[in-house]
């Protein structure tokens, strides 16, 4: 099974949509496996965000995750990174599709309301960042039977 990172973001903190977000991903049959509530600093930003430390909107993309704590979460299941990306939608909350969490709940390319990672690859580096080994844990999920066939439960 997959992990990746999802991170609830300021926007979806003050919109008080933090339960909405998680029960779509419940619902979809990812497996929430940690979740904690942090402030973001300087240092992880710039580690987090390096890829855009060029951009003109770097700074304000740093002022705006430290406007509130996040809620960071890691989540399981097959595909899990890309299956949540395609839940999520496109960055810019106006162009993405009605029905995912971008679409339906942000107005901006910024507050977007959530964060995740965009592969296996990335997940991995992102979950190490934001996790201690303990936080994360693993556990039967009962239901898996009826998430999956039982080829992909092997």
């Amino acid at each position: 099974m997959e992990k990746t990172l999802v991170i609830l973001k300021p926007s979806c903190v003050q919109k008080a949509l933090i339960g909405e977000v998680i029960s779509r991903f419940e619902k979809k049959g990812l497996q929430l496996i940690g979740m904690k509530m942090m402030q973001l600093d300087d240092d992880i930003l710039n580690v987090h965000y390096a890829h855009l430390k060029d951009e003109p909107f770097f700074d304000c993309l740093k002022q705006s995750m430290k406007a509130t704590p996040v809620v960071v979460q890691c989540w399981q299941g097959y595909d899990a990174a890309l299956v949540v990306r395609k839940m999520i939608g496109v960055t810019n909350g106006r162009e993405a599709e009605a029905g995912t969490v971008r679409g339906d709940y942000s107005l901006s390319s910024q507050q977007n309301i959530v964060h995740a990672s965009d592969s296996t690859a990335s997940a991995e580096e992102e979950l190490k960042r934001f996790f201690k080994k303990e936080e994360i844990f693993d556990y039967n999920q009962t239901n898996a039977p009826f998430l999956y066939s039982k080829e992909e439960l092997l």
